[in-house]
């Protein structure tokens, strides 16, 4: 990494709980100290917008954009160097945020993306049944679908380089949750390479995440992706292009992946 390669960190935000958010964004800034944190939050109260104001550059939209929606925003106004973004519930610690933003600080990966299903990985509080059978169900049926196999596609913590953005961003559409999977699928058909990351993990069950309508949402979406993944893997714009098959599962401390 160039010395002076500044880093931004988007957080999307939806009726966040505010005082964790609060003291995730301390501990990012302490942890981390980015050139920006900004706050990307979807119909907001004015309340929330002024606490938050105080202590990161906050964009409020009054329409609902969705997930994807609010870090694509966030990541096309950032001028900095590298991008990275977390869930606003602060489930990936800061010092997880900052092991996945080392993979693309060190230039190892162009993409970096958190993995709860790493080896490696420490679950601090884990997801009800539920969620995690039908997590496990979503995970297992991408990688059988799409170009790029991953262990975990939707863990809330991603990096990437803003050049390799520019590219990845012009095939991203998905609004919602499934914007993650979207993103992984793109990056790795553009031939991308990904780092998974190890993290320690915390669920929130007061998640505003309905696991029933969300798994809904993703399958239907995991149908479009794969087609527009299959377009570009197929277009004769990306002929010369070798797709990433599968990420690199990465430790934290790795200097030659």
């Amino acid at each position: 990494m160039m010395a002076d390669e500044s880093v931004g960190i988007v957080i999307p935000a939806y009726d966040p709980d505010i005082l964790t958010l609060e003291n995730y964004i301390g501990c990012i800034r302490e942890v981390i100290d980015p050139k920006v944190i900004r706050i990307e939050i979807d119909a907001p109260q004015q309340s929330h917008i002024d606490r938050l104001r105080n202590i990161a550059k906050c964009n409020a939209s009054t329409a609902r954009r969705g997930k994807g929606g609010a870090i694509m925003e966030g990541f096309d106004a950032l001028e900095t160097d590298l991008l990275a973004f977390a869930d606003a519930d602060g489930s990936v610690p800061a010092e997880s945020l900052g092991d996945v933003l080392k993979q693309v600080k060190e230039g190892t990966a162009d993409v970096s993306i958190a993995s709860r299903r790493h080896p490696s990985s420490h679950i601090v509080v884990h997801q009800t049944i539920l969620r995690r059978l039908l997590g496990d169900a979503f995970a297992f049926v991408a990688r059988k679908m799409l170009p790029t196999r991953c262990r975990d596609y939707q863990c809330g913590a991603k990096a990437v380089r803003a050049d390799a953005w520019k590219a990845i961003g012009h095939h991203c559409y998905e609004p919602g949750f499934a914007w993650d999977l979207e993103f992984v699928s793109v990056a790795g058909s553009l031939g991308y390479e990904i780092a998974e990351i190890p993290v320690d993990w915390e669920d929130h069950p007061d998640s505003t995440v309905n696991p029933i309508s969300t798994s809904v949402e993703l399958a239907t979406a995991l149908v479009d992706v794969k087609r527009r993944t299959d377009a570009i893997s197929t277009s004769p714009r990306f002929s010369n292009v070798s797709p990433t098959d599968q990420s690199k599962l990465t430790e934290p401390g790795d200097d030659d992946n």
